[in-house]
């Protein structure tokens, strides 16, 4: 799948003029490579939208988007020609770690910025640092550390851990562990594109612990939490948002009540240009926004704010533009640790229903001004 156009942001009108304005005129080519098809292109298509919302109406982006299908090999190879066919400037998209992993050092290798809409290796944030990779998401272990957080002061003692064997899953148990001063009972790492969870909710019925903490991405999140639903084992549920977002709710339906989720975003958080955001989402798209497409909008918001401060072949300037993360985002504070990787508030959410829709609303703050571990190691 191939989609190219001419966008960005009506809302930041005014930045793209100023880029004119300085000098800054000439067009940004961005390759976004991201997953549209097979279990995961929820998130995908979420991070797509959210971005081409952003960028709705500046002529100043020439963006190109292509299906990684979620192997990485069609990522690398994608990656490869975006960069040397279609001589884009920026790359953005990927949904998996180990997508990124696979993609990430050959685009800042070959001296192109990169900025991460989702995946957060604890490799990339550490000694693979880069000064042109920008993570506008997370470093992976963020929302499970501040789960553990939340887990200490509620009097949660004893867990089952549960997630997909990749790095992004382990990442997140590991976050966990870090923070989480219970005890661990149990501890399983699933297949990546697992269906079936029946030998796993044995397990779980069979442990002591009174709460499951898991993350299970798309499609795996949706048949855990159906098959837990139909279980009728009775222990609390925990887990990062990336199991409880807005499009995996609308499959999961009223199975995940009541379960609370760490994220960086909500519907309802009450910042500036929140609001707004949720609103052109659904009047563009027909649907409610999750926290995959907040963080595309929020890639497309970085990248025009630095456009109007610097010209992207400038790659010094360019770089202390995204640095400065001058732009509003929908999750309210936010700016970039020394590692390129954000500083900001995480949130616990807790899955309601609002009349016949199944969503989430915030309950609390578990962590401010979080930032990741690793960049204690990152050398730029």
């Amino acid at each position: 799948m191939k989609i190219k156009s001419l966008v960005a942001a009506a809302c930041m009108a005014l930045a793209g003029s100023a880029a004119l304005a300085d000098g800054h005129g000439d067009k940004v080519k961005v390759g976004m490579i991201t997953t549209l098809s097979g279990g995961g292109a929820g998130l995908g298509i979420d991070v797509r939208d959210g971005f081409l919302l952003a960028a709705k109406g500046n002529e100043m982006l020439d963006i190109v988007v292509e299906d990684d299908q979620q192997k990485p090999d069609i990522a690398v190879q994608l990656a490869d020609k975006m960069i040397q066919s279609e001589k884009v400037d920026v790359l953005t998209g990927i949904i998996w770690s180990n997508l990124a992993m696979a993609v990430v050092p050959s685009v800042t290798a070959q001296g192109k910025f990169y900025l991460s809409p989702n995946a957060g290796p604890s490799a990339l944030a550490g000694k693979g640092c880069s000064p042109l990779y920008f993570n506008v998401a997370w470093q992976n272990d963020a929302f499970y550390e501040a789960g553990g957080l939340w887990a200490n002061e509620n009097g949660i003692g004893k867990v089952f851990l549960m997630a997909p064997n990749y790095p992004a899953g382990i990442d997140g148990m590991t976050g966990f562990k870090r923070t989480f001063e219970g005890e661990v009972v149990g501890e399983v790492y699933t297949k990546l594109g697992q269906t079936d969870y029946a030998a796993e909710i044995a397990q779980i019925r069979a442990s002591d612990a009174d709460t499951v903490y898991f993350f299970l991405p798309g499609g795996m999140g949706i048949s855990f939490m159906k098959q837990w639903a139909g279980s009728g084992v009775e222990k609390n549920v925990m887990g990062p948002a990336f199991s409880f977002d807005q499009g995996i709710l609308g499959a999961i339906g009223d199975a995940a009540l009541g379960v609370k989720n760490t994220a960086h975003w909500s519907k309802d958080l009450d910042v500036p240009g929140n609001a707004d955001f949720v609103k052109a989402f659904q009047d563009e798209y027909g649907r409610l926004p999750s926290l995959y497409a907040a963080q595309g909008y929020d890639t497309a918001l970085l990248l025009i704010s630095a456009m109007a401060k610097a010209d992207v072949k400038d790659a010094a300037a360019f770089q202390a533009a995204l640095e400065e993360a001058d732009f509003q985002s929908v999750r309210g504070k936010f700016s970039f640790a020394a590692n390129h990787h954000p500083i900001q508030d995480i949130y616990m959410r807790e899955v309601v229903k609002e009349g016949d829709v199944v969503t989430n609303q915030i309950v609390g703050v578990a962590a401010t001004d979080h930032t990741d571990v690793y960049g204690a190691d990152c050398k730029m």
